[in-house]
């Protein structure tokens, strides 16, 4: 009988389908770039795990694809006869197997005993966490090991780091040894199911639905929706689906916006079925002009972009915070001339306070700053002034000039290319047809830009690679803030002159 990794399992509680084809059609799974990246970062929390748990670098490191899971089983049995820590330790039983993050002795009446560390990415212990440490202690204690204890650790997203790449505390333990202990029958239950899903020549009828996205992505998503109809017009394109229509959509099999009363339907998704299938664009220009009335010359144009890390590598920052390191400001005169500020820092220390330097000159001390959905960049520069409280009153002050673009679009414009997305990717084509984020040449959204500037510090990246993500980086956010001018032009009816436009790069 073929033993299940504890991935396949999890697989297996995620949808039974998902487990039958990793079995039989593992080709057909297409792993997206976020999920990619979950991968890297699970792997880099890891490494930081062996040298928090291991300080004196005593532990020994089992490597099963290297030394082939025969021996990886074998030597988990012999290194458990010793009082070293030991990490990745596999186990075998039952038709299933896994290997665990952390063995840590512990010696308990004269004792030997084991206590199991699993390490998450995550910032707080998930339900599927819970399933993944039942399968561990199922396992280990099935092999014979005398199991004390079983904890998750979990980044502390509040941590700050301190520098000189010390990472003590980034990790916070749970204990769920009694949790884990007493599931011991779920997990057999589980490993039987899954032994008979595996079995089947056909993968289950299941249709695609929230276990495809929860609690991850799956890579058969592509696959699965292939085989089933393909709405025209589906109804996933309207927004903000509450859970009466959520009921409705699912009790009749609804595929098709044409086929949703429309008395279920509030104000704006019955603009979006009434545009999508009528065709025709809705601009109440009048109104989005009058909502923009107020708001004078000079305007500034604003956008960031920004990197975050699991494990942080600044100091000062904490887990996943979201660091900016390039802006774009567009300037529009009084006359209308167009002007931009550019900041970018690819030298890889941390470009914080040079970039809240940089975003204080460049937006100058009055007039309206134009941002789309505000809530993300007013959020950074808040984050700033905790770390700069000197800047704080001036970084406070570009808040207060801050009007959002959103709320203008989402009430007052909708195209049916839209697909019921208002973000501006989505809007500028529509609105502005001569400009399009699939001309630019590389980088073309926020997380190809974060992927590239990782790449750009890499110490593999070379002279020329380094000055081309440069460039391309520069020209996706200087569309950002110059689809927010064309945007602003279309709402108010103003004209903008670009001719002769200025670049400043600092």
């Amino acid at each position: 009988m073929r033993a299940l990794s504890k991935s396949k399992l999890m697989a297996f509680r995620q949808c039974p389908k998902r487990l039958w084809l990793e079995i039989h059609r593992p080709e057909l799974r297409e792993d997206s770039f976020a999920t990619q990246a979950i991968f890297a970062v699970g792997h880099q929390v890891g490494d930081i795990a062996q040298r928090l748990y291991d300080p004196k670098g005593k532990g020994v490191v089992i490597d099963p694809q290297a030394e082939g899971f025969e021996a990886a089983f074998a030597r988990t049995q012999d290194l458990l006869k010793s009082n070293q820590a030991v990490f990745e330790a596999g186990f075998r039983a039952h038709g299933a197997l896994a290997f665990a993050d952390v063995m840590l002795p512990v010696k308990q009446g004269g004792k030997r005993t084991w206590r199991m560390v699993e390490v998450k990415s995550s910032t707080s212990v998930k339900d599927y966490h819970r399933d993944d440490a039942a399968v561990q202690a199922y396992l280990a204690r099935s092999c014979g090991v005398a199991l004390s204890a079983i904890a998750l650790a979990h980044i502390d997203s509040a941590w700050v780091y301190p520098g000189a790449d010390d990472y003590d505390g980034l990790l916070l333990e749970n204990d769920l040894t009694d949790e884990a202990f007493g599931r011991s029958d779920e997990v057999r239950g589980w490993i039987a199911e899954a032994h008979q899903i595996m079995a089947k020549k056909k993968a289950p009828a299941i249709n695609t639905g929230s276990q495809c996205t929860d609690p991850y992505e799956c890579g058969f998503l592509a696959y699965c929706r292939g085989l089933e109809p393909q709405a025209e017009q589906p109804v996933s394109w309207l927004p903000r689906i509450g859970k009466k229509l959520a009921a409705h959509i699912k009790s009749n099999g609804v595929i098709e916006l044409r086929d949703i009363p429309d008395a279920l339907l509030n104000e704006q998704q019955r603009r979006v079925k009434e545009v999508t299938l009528s065709g025709r664009t809705y601009f109440d220009q009048q109104a989005a002009e009058k909502v923009l009335a107020s708001h004078k010359l000079p305007a500034y144009f604003m956008d960031f972009e920004t990197i975050q890390f699991a494990v942080p590598i600044w100091k000062g920052t904490r887990p996943y915070q979201q660091i900016p390191f390039q802006f774009s400001v567009h300037r529009l005169s009084r006359t209308g001339k167009l002007e931009q500020q550019a900041f970018l820092d690819l030298s890889g220390k941390d470009p914080s306070k040079a970039f809240a330097e940089a975003l204080l000159a460049a937006c100058g001390e009055r007039g309206p700053i134009f941002v789309y959905n505000a809530g993300f960049e007013t959020a950074r520069v808040r984050e700033l002034t905790e770390r700069f409280p000197r800047l704080a009153k001036a970084l406070l002050a570009l808040n207060e000039r801050v009007v959002d673009l959103l709320p203008v679009a989402r009430e007052h414009y909708y195209h049916p290319s839209q697909q019921g997305s208002w973000s501006i990717k989505a809007v500028l084509p529509a609105l502005c047809p001569d400009l399009n984020y699939g001309d630019l040449d590389g980088v073309r959204d926020g997380g190809m830009a974060m992927a590239s500037f990782l790449e750009a510090l890499s110490p593999q990246a070379s002279a020329t690679r380094k000055a081309e993500i440069e460039r391309q980086l520069l020209n996706y956010c200087a569309l950002d803030t110059y689809a927010m001018v064309r945007l602003w032009s279309a709402f108010t009816g103003k004209a903008v002159n670009s001719h002769g436009q200025t670049l400043r790069h600092t």
